[in-house]
């Protein structure tokens, strides 16, 4: 791995994605913007405005949906970053939501997303048909989620446990079961320090790759959840990662809430 482009900003960063023609998107959290970044010439420009946007995600439509943690919504942005209209906000199923975090899309269009508090977080969805459902709750701050590459299981960062859940996924979207562990992660050695797993998202060869908020590292595990190997980051707080099939590209900062950046990371053996 060669360290390709490093991108530092006065804003604390978040929720990386591509999009189909290598523009790079990513969030302040507290600097209030949807980023774009243009690969080819480098400028970093304002693309939305949000209240605290956090983690996002494409659509095949090319829509945006972005967790917004200032407002406990889920919001879609048109392709060119215009506000369409509020997926979720203040609550789901009838029960109240606090900090939209981190989202995940099935093949069917159903949304998972995550509600990052202490001790009663929650994992939510939301149908295409407009049914929503709560997942599961009382987890001390789920972060980071993902399916699975079959799409039958869902990946869940719990922070402040510093482990990855994993729970079984009908076709229906439903579990089909209660969630189990899937992977504890490496410790601080300062007992001062942080080891909170924050986003999560998987390889095309089937490895997830965590980053690992406080440890200044992405932890890569296998299938079974075994560790791997650990990438060290040049920043102590990585917050959110995605892949393509040459680079890693990772958000998060030095503070919050600032000062912040991207690092893009070139993959090689890979």
């Amino acid at each position: 791995m060669n360290l390709a482009e490093r991108i530092v900003l006065p804003w604390y960063t978040e929720g990386p994605v591509v999009d189909g023609e290598g523009a790079i998107y990513f969030t302040t959290l507290s600097g209030g913007s949807i980023m774009r970044l243009d690969v080819i010439g480098g400028e970093v420009t304002q693309w939305a405005q949000g209240n605290k946007p956090n983690g996002q995600l494409i659509l095949q439509d090319g829509d945006h949906l972005v967790c917004d943690s200032g407002n406990a919504s889920v919001n879609r942005y048109d392709a060119a970053g215009n506000w369409k209209k509020h997926e979720i906000i203040g609550e789901c199923a009838g029960c109240k939501i606090h900090m939209p975090n981190d989202l995940a899309c099935d093949a069917s269009g159903g949304v998972y997303f995550t509600d990052s508090i202490r001790e009663t977080g929650k994992v939510c969805y939301y149908g295409p048909d407009g049914s929503q459902r709560i997942i599961t709750d009382k987890l001390d701050f789920p972060n980071g989620i993902a399916l699975s590459p079959d799409g039958k299981g869902l990946l869940i960062a719990e922070s402040y446990r510093n482990r990855i859940l994993w729970m079984p996924i009908a076709s229906s979207g439903l579990p089909e079961g209660g969630w189990e562990v899937f992977a504890e992660l490496p410790k601080n050695r300062d007992p001062e320090g942080y080891n909170l797993p924050d986003g999560i998202k998987f390889h095309s060869d089937g490895t997830l790759w965590v980053a690992h908020y406080g440890m200044q590292a992405v932890q890569v595990l296998d299938g079974n959840g075994k560790l791997l190997k650990t990438l060290a980051m040049d920043f102590p707080l990585p917050s959110n990662l995605c892949l393509t099939d040459r680079h890693l590209i990772v958000t998060g900062g030095s503070a919050e809430p600032g000062p912040g950046g991207i690092r893009i990371i070139r993959l090689t053996g890979n």
